[in-house]
Order: C-alpha cells, then sequence, then structure tokens
C-alpha cells in the first residue's frame, strides 16, 4: 500500500480503490479527490479530501493548501450551475470516528432551504438512516452534472482568458 495512505482509514481506502465511481471521485487532482457525501439527503454535498492521510491543515503540502482556494471557488461555481444554490457553506471538523482523515465539507445552500437547516444546523442533511441517503445513482448523476458544469467553464474560461490587472484594454503607443 502506498505509505501516504493509511489502511482502515476511510478515505485513504477509498483513494486505493480503482477504479472509483463518479460519485467517490467528482474531481480528482495530485492533491484532492472529491466525494459527494455517501450519507447525504442533500444533492452536491461535496466532501474535499487530500489524496494522502493528513489529519490537520498544517499537514498538507505547500502545494496542496495552494490548490484548495481554486478547486473550491471551481466547485462552487459549478454547484452554483447545477443545483442552482445560492451560495455554498464550507466547514471543516474532522472529528467524527473513522473520519479523522482531513476532509472539508462544500454543501450548496439553495434559497428555498428551512431556517432549521441553515448554518451549522445544515449537517441535518446528514442522517445514519440509510432509508434516506441519496442512492448511488442519484450521486452519481450529480457528480456527473457537476464534471460536466467544470468542464463548461474550463473551456469557456479557455476560449476568454482573463486580462491580466492593471493592463491597459488597447495597448499603448508610444
Amino acid at each position: 500500500m502506498n505509505q501516504d495512505v493509511i489502511a482502515g482509514c476511510y478515505p485513504c481506502d477509498q483513494q486505493v480503490v480503482a477504479p472509483l465511481p463518479p460519485r467517490e471521485d467528482v474531481v480528482h487532482t495530485e492533491h484532492w479527490r472529491v466525494a459527494h457525501a455517501f450519507n447525504s439527503t442533500l444533492p452536491g454535498w461535496l466532501v474535499l479530501l487530500p489524496t494522502r492521510h493528513v489529519t490537520s491543515f498544517t499537514e498538507l503540502t505547500p502545494d496542496a493548501a495552494e490548490e484548495l482556494g481554486g478547486l473550491v471557488h471551481r466547485l462552487g461555481a459549478a454547484l452554483q450551475v447545477v443545483t442552482g444554490c445560492v451560495k455554498t457553506y464550507l466547514m471543516q471538523f474532522s472529528e467524527a470516528e473513522g473520519f479523522s482523515h482531513l476532509h472539508v465539507h462544500l454543501v450548496p445552500r439553495l434559497a428555498d432551504h428551512p431556517q432549521e437547516a441553515r448554518g451549522p444546523r445544515v449537517f441535518a442533511y446528514l442522517t445514519d438512516d440509510q432509508t434516506r441517503w441519496l442512492t448511488p445513482d442519484e450521486r452519481d448523476a450529480t457528480a456527473l452534472s457537476l464534471r460536466a458544469a467544470l468542464a463548461q467553464a474550463h473551456d469557456e474560461a479557455a476560449a476568454h482568458p482573463p486580462r491580466c490587472p492593471g493592463a491597459p484594454l488597447i495597448p499603448r503607443h508610444s
């Protein structure tokens, strides 16, 4: 087994399975794997997991830490497209039994989200009751829609590269 993963750690055990279904591998970079939460009743509840076993942000490599911000930004935009959310929540605790592996929750907050499930109470959408979980097919469909939204955003960005801040719109002539 890869020395960067720990046997018996759920995210690490998933990391070494190949191929993973879309719900377990929405996005995969050198430093991060994004999965749809398995115990969610809310479509689009994402979990960002380092590809190596770490238990705190301070254990991330500088490259992994730097990549996280852009990944959260792109995924948040894709969640807006796919779920219609008005914002996303970003949370990290890694305290549940068996889940000390650093993981970051990125959760869509819809316009019609009930008050009792807003802010930290959004965890009401996670449950141990497996009969309420989104099905694997539903999570796969959401994952594939997110991939498509990410690909479309990438294609649009490539077609219209951003202008350098401070650069003139029209080249100056001396």
